[in-house]
């Protein structure tokens, strides 16, 4: 049967070095963050979740946005090979964390660069971002390992924002929603729903129409909640700080059996 496995990682003492693109560097509260990705760990485990902690890689501050080092479809994992330069050292870990799973495991390889982050699966089609973590020989790896396994692969241009999941994501009806002034290619989408705040468009699937959220976006929760959905709420404000999201303090995996 499958069963609700989460990757997570710590936050590391470096931290609040953490990389920044399209947002103003302020501080972080390192002691406060550790709190709140407690805070994150355990609702995930509240709601079903097997959590498992990936080794730390203290010299590395963005390790705890660890959905950006691997994608998973089905039982194959691919290690990514991120576009930043200094996040690469992030995945021998993670890499040992999915192969104990039961994961098959493959690579990205140079010239190719993708992040996980850049990758919204909604079933059996895998949107990729191609902007400036992922890039046109990262897609192309992707697409060569997961087309054959019956996935249908799409590249989304980016300009706008760090990755394709910091202007989207998806509802459990397969529902894409994002913050307009970010989303360039809305037509890429089948269905795509408007919501009022930036940080309204990320959403984690907990299961049983429960929407994991930041509490940043209460109206955007109120709109999803008006649709039947229950968010359950979690303050990620440091890791917004850095382009964090809930989606990227975890690596979800629902397709693995055991």
């Amino acid at each position: 049967m499958p069963s609700k496995k989460a990757l997570v990682r710590r936050p590391g003492p470096r931290l609040a070095d953490g990389l920044v693109t399209h947002i103003e560097r302020t501080p972080v509260d390192a002691a406060k963050a550790q709190e709140q990705w407690k805070g994150y760990v355990a609702a995930l485990e509240a709601h079903g979740w097997e959590t498992f902690l990936v080794e730390p890689v203290d010299l590395c501050p963005d390790a705890v946005f660890v959905e950006d080092t691997v994608v998973v479809f089905r039982n194959v994992a691919l290690i990514t090979r991120s576009g930043a330069e200094s996040r690469r050292p992030e995945t021998p870990g993670v890499e040992e964390a999915v192969a104990r799973l039961g994961c098959s495991v493959n690579w990205v390889w140079e010239p190719g660069t993708l992040d996980g982050g850049d990758v919204l699966k909604i079933g059996d089609t895998i949107y990729v971002g191609r902007g400036g973590r992922t890039n046109a020989a990262g897609v192309q790896q992707l697409r060569a390992v997961f087309e054959p396994l019956g996935a249908r692969v799409v590249a989304v241009p980016l300009s706008k924002v760090l990755h394709l999941k910091t202007a989207v994501t998806a509802l459990p009806d397969g529902t894409v929603i994002g913050h307009p002034p970010l989303v360039e290619h809305a037509s890429l989408f089948p269905r795509f729903l408007p919501v009022p705040e930036e940080s309204g468009a990320h959403v984690v699937l907990l299961g049983e129409d429960r929407l994991l959220m930041a509490e940043s976006a209460p109206k955007s929760a109120e709109r999803l909640a008006d649709l039947g959905y229950e968010p359950v709420l979690v303050d990620i404000s440091e890791f917004e700080k850095l382009e964090g999201c809930v989606t990227c303090l975890s690596v979800r995996l629902r397709e693995l059996h055991t």
